[in-house]
């Protein structure tokens, strides 16, 4: 597949954390992309005819779709060498994607769970999180259709009381991770950034809160979500992720342009 001249196009959630790593991805490497935001819920159509999936981050380019955010870094990182986000040393390239791995399968979809089980409690909130770029029209009808929407998130994610508290567990044992496995430089693989500082900063970032536009959570914030970032505050891996993103996210956001409902 050849990026060269190519518009890439990031159809994607605002506020989502395996986004998160694509457009982190992507902005490290300076690369020129579109970001095409949808609503969760409504998405559902236009992302399967796009992809045959019905989750977000989608990357086309051209005629070719690639879904998932370790894939589409995957294929980010075979067209744009540099910087580089795998290490040269196989054994540390091996090491740093199976550090994506582990966050991308065991720690995201806890993150995603808990973090929406008090976001679900507050829709007005939740609303201006994802439909804020909206016009006005498709913010109230977005907001109107709320009710329907959230039965079907909590149904999607498997939010109920159990999984939440099991999920809140796993969010601890992934700050833990990065606050034990971090080396000397702070870094987990090796003694620079790497893909694997990426995913396990972009994916435990709805916890910290970092200061980026892209992830930060927008004032004025419900007395429910600052209690949400408290219960982590104080921990040794929100620094780390705090300051990964202080070092190694570039401030330069794209303009982003809605053209999916």
């Amino acid at each position: 597949m050849s990026m060269d001249g190519e518009r890439l196009e990031l159809h994607q959630f605002p506020y989502s954390h395996y986004n998160e790593k694509v457009r982190w991805a992507l902005d490290f490497k300076s690369v020129s992309h579109k970001r095409i935001s949808h609503l969760p819920g409504p998405h559902m159509a236009a992302v399967r005819k796009l992809a045959g999936v019905s989750e977000t981050p989608i990357l086309r380019v051209g005629g070719v779709v690639v879904a998932g955010s370790a894939d589409i870094i995957d294929v980010i990182e075979d067209h744009y060498r540099e910087p580089p986000l795998y290490p040269a040393d196989a054994a540390q390239r091996k090491s740093a994607l199976a550090v994506q791995t582990f966050f991308d399968e065991e720690i995201a979809p806890a993150v995603r769970r808990a973090l929406f089980g008090e976001l679900l409690k507050e829709p007005a909130y939740l609303c201006r999180m994802l439909a804020s770029e909206k016009p006005l029209f498709t913010r109230l009808s977005y907001r109107a259709m709320q009710p329907a929407i959230r039965q079907v998130m909590r149904r999607m994610m498997e939010i109920d009381e159990n999984s939440v508290a099991i999920a809140r567990r796993a969010i601890r044992a992934g700050l833990d991770h990065v606050a034990a496995e971090a080396g000397p430089e702070g870094y987990l693989a090796g003694d620079r950034f790497t893909v694997a500082d990426l995913a396990a900063a972009a994916l435990l970032a709805p916890a910290c809160n970092p200061p980026h536009p892209d992830m930060e959570f927008p004032q004025p914030r419900p007395a429910r979500i600052d209690a949400w970032l408290n219960e982590w505050a104080d921990h040794p891996g929100t620094a780390w992720v705090r300051s990964i993103y202080a070092k190694h996210r570039p401030q330069r956001v794209l303009p982003l342009r809605a053209t999916a409902d």
